[in-house]
């Protein structure tokens, strides 16, 4: 028996007037999972405890077993530890998004744009990032916060504040806050907010007309003319999957957050290359690395971002493709590899949360889910929407969802 776990981060919503009072799940064309939502156990679940603020880092620690009340400890090292950094007691992680802000006016004054730069990656962030903070009237206001950077190929960078105390810290996620006014969503609660403060101003004086920004600009991209420190957090320690379920794994996805988490609980990571976190990614070679991955482990995830990346850009377009493109460029070929190899399967479809396209903003209310198992032919009889998952299991934490897909 094989598992596997599909998560199609975000893709859950609320009824759209522009889908003529429909979800983007009931608008979209999902046939394949429609089928296997109608053979097998349909419901909900709330990823997200009401204490949390809802986001993918406690929603897939839900996911993946770890209750957030006994293990959270911020988003930021979970991701610091996909790239292989530990934190030292005292020691305090934050994301660090190339961002883009408003051009006129004082830095305070102006508006958050995109949490992404216009989704940049690859080696303009990187030669981006790497300048800032090379830049000797950057780096000494680095250095004086013990502050070092871990750069990625991507817009989603981390930073280390060594021996410092952020008990207190309050920082706003900029995907919650597009066309808002910075001084309105600055870090508070603790004297580092003030340093945070003053680094990303100094961030935004500096890379507002670098040759980058001037070319991006040109070619009609949005430039990476500052950065955002959010997600702060210190070390986290979360329990081992195999113990817990007695099963080996592995784990594809282009988020640091997911590639963290499946480290810290013992989860193989696999790389995909071309894999984006966007609507364009190589679906193709995340099929074909989960198939590779089940032929010597008992279970794998695949996880897509693209619904949740569209949502928070206005892309409701790019939202209902990218739903379409989980159906037919993952979780049909996934199926298809598995029968032709024989293989009985027990798989688990959801959302780990909603983002909800009317306010680019993510939600914690129950989402719904699936579990297909090959060996079954009848089930709920229902398609895959979130009002068909009201109708039921329903089920009050994500921490019950691998005690269902395992049979334990």
């Amino acid at each position: 028996m094989k598992y596997i776990l599909v998560i199609g981060d975000g893709m859950a919503d609320n009824p759209l007037a522009a889908l003529n009072g429909k979800t983007p799940l009931e608008h979209a064309s999902i046939p394949t999972i429609d089928r296997l939502a109608a053979q097998g156990i349909l419901g909900n679940v709330r990823n997200c405890p009401v204490e949390f603020q809802p986001g993918s880092d406690v929603a897939i620690m839900s996911i993946f077993g770890c209750s957030p009340n006994k293990y959270y400890s911020g988003r930021a090292p979970l991701e610091a530890a996909a790239q292989g950094i530990f934190l030292n007691p005292g020691d305090a992680a934050f994301r660090c998004n190339n961002i883009t802000i408003s051009e006129d006016g004082d830095f305070m004054d102006k508006t958050i744009l995109s949490h992404s730069a216009g989704g940049i990656g690859g080696q303009e962030a990187m030669e981006l990032v790497n300048w800032l903070f090379a830049h000797p009237e950057f780096s000494r206001l680095a250095e004086k916060a013990g502050m070092k950077i871990y750069p990625a190929k991507s817009y989603r960078h981390i930073v280390v504040m060594k021996s410092t105390d952020i008990r207190g810290l309050q920082l706003i996620p900029p995907h919650d806050h597009i066309n808002e006014r910075v001084g309105d969503n600055l870090p508070a609660g603790n004297p580092v907010g003030d340093v945070l403060t003053e680094i990303m101003a100094k961030a935004n004086e500096l890379l507002e007309h670098h040759p980058i920004n001037e070319e991006r600009k040109a070619k009609g991209k949005l430039p990476a003319n500052s950065i955002w420190f959010w997600a702060e957090g210190t070390a986290a320690e979360l329990p081992n999957f195999k113990e817990q379920y007695g099963r080996a794994g592995a784990v594809i996805s282009a988020v640091p957050l997911c590639h963290g988490i499946a480290g810290l609980i013992g989860l193989d990571v696999i790389h995909i290359p071309g894999a984006t976190g966007e609507l364009e990614t190589n679906y193709e070679g995340k099929v074909q690395g989960a198939l590779d991955a089940l032929k010597d482990h008992d279970f794998v995830a695949v996880h897509l971002e693209g619904p949740d990346e569209c949502t928070h850009n206005g892309d409701l377009k790019g939202k209902l493709q990218a739903i379409e493109w989980l159906d037919s460029r993952v979780v049909a070929p996934l199926l298809r590899g598995l029968e032709e190899a024989g293989e009985d399967l027990r798989m688990l479809i959801l959302s780990d949360h909603k983002t909800l396209t009317e306010s680019l903003l993510h939600d914690g209310d129950p989402v719904p889910f699936l579990i297909y198992d090959s060996r079954i032919r009848k089930g709920s009889g229902l398609p895959y929407t979130e009002k068909n998952g009201e109708k039921g299991m329903c089920l009050q934490a994500g921490t019950d969802l691998m005690p269902l897909l395992f049979e334990l």
